[in-house]
Parts: C-alpha cells; sequence; structure tokens
C-alpha cells in the first residue's frame, strides 16, 4: 500500500530531498550537516519511543494512512537497510543494491499487527547501532558512492541525508 504523505525508500526520484526543503515536514538539507547524523537519529529515539508507547499507536487516521505503529516499523526497517547499504558503500566505493519494495515489506512483516512497545525497543537499538555506523564515518568516505538498482547514485554524505529526511518526515507524518 502506498500511503498518504509516504516517502519511497527507493525512488528514483528522490534528489529534490537534497535541494530544497520539504514542503510537508519542513527538513532543510542545507540545515542538516551529514556529519551531525548521529546525534540527530539519536535524538529521534525518545520521540519514536512517546508516539509507540501513545494509545492511538494502532489506529489509522485514514484507511489509506499507515498507523503511528506501522510507521514506526518502517523506520525500523529503513534503519536495518540503511545500516547494511551503509556499511557496503563504506567497504567498495561504488557499492550496488537491488531495489526494496517498503509495501511489500510492511505486508510481509504485517506491521500492523506487532506489539508497539517491541517496535520502540527494535528502533532505539537499530537506531542506535547506525548512528554508531554514521558516527565512524570520516574523511574521503563521505564520498563513497552506492548505486540502487534502478539507477539512483548517491554518496555516503547525500545517503546520509535522504535517510535523516525519512526519518523526520516520518515523525511528521505520526504528530511525533
Amino acid at each position: 500500500m502506498t500511503t498518504a504523505g509516504e516517502i519511497q525508500s527507493d525512488d528514483k526520484d528522490w534528489t529534490w530531498v537534497l535541494t530544497q526543503p520539504c514542503p510537508d515536514c519542513g527538513f532543510d538539507p542545507a540545515a542538516q550537516p551529514a556529519e551531525r547524523l548521529g546525534e540527530l537519529l539519536r535524538g529521534a529515539i525518545p520521540r519514536w519511543k512517546a508516539v509507540l508507547h501513545r494509545a492511538d499507536a494502532h489506529a489509522r487516521p485514514a484507511a489509506e494512512v499507515w498507523s503511528p505503529l506501522e510507521y514506526g516499523c518502517h523506520v525500523v526497517d529503513v534503519c536495518v537497510l540503511f545500516d547494511e547499504r551503509l556499511r557496503a558503500m563504506i567497504a567498495r566505493d561504488g557499492a550496488e543494491f537491488s531495489n526494496w519494495d517498503q509495501d511489500e515489506t510492511a505486508l510481509a512483516a504485517r506491521y500492523g499487527e506487532q506489539d508497539p512497545s517491541a517496535t520502540a525497543v527494535r528502533f532505539a537499538e537499530a537506531a542506535d547501532t547506525l548512528a554508531d555506523r554514521f558516527d565512524a564515518v570520516q574523511g574521503e568516505l563521505w564520498e563513497h558512492r552506492g548505486v540502487r538498482s534502478n539507477g539512483s547514485e548517491f554518496t555516503v554524505r547525500t545517503f546520509a541525508q535522504y535517510f535523516w529526511h525519512d526519518i523526520r518526515h516520518h515523525l511528521a507524518d505520526v504528530d511525533g
């Protein structure tokens, strides 16, 4: 299911996120240096925990819009996926990745049936791991490239900015 306000993790046309503020969530790439991603991501952990502990965590605001829990499960998977891809990009400039279908993942993992408290714990763990990995990026590694099977190309720096937009945007989606 494509959700209202959803940012497709593997959209081919994603570069706008790096050149202009997002009209929906206010993310401004010029104000978000990639080198601060670890700090920013750790700051999102308590916000996501609060969202996932709300009484309405299972409630969808509309049939076509994910619940806070479904968004929470999604951001856990985004953290895990981006950690795998970041490790590959650090290890090899020009690393290649297959496309990821987030909607298929949501259905297969039954996001809406997950436990919000367990999801909060999984997010904290995945986010902290990825924050540590981004904290370790130094010097020329910021310019290592990755290429998705759909042809999208990015550097570790633009990858970090794109990732942070996704996490922030989804917090806005759930009023976090």
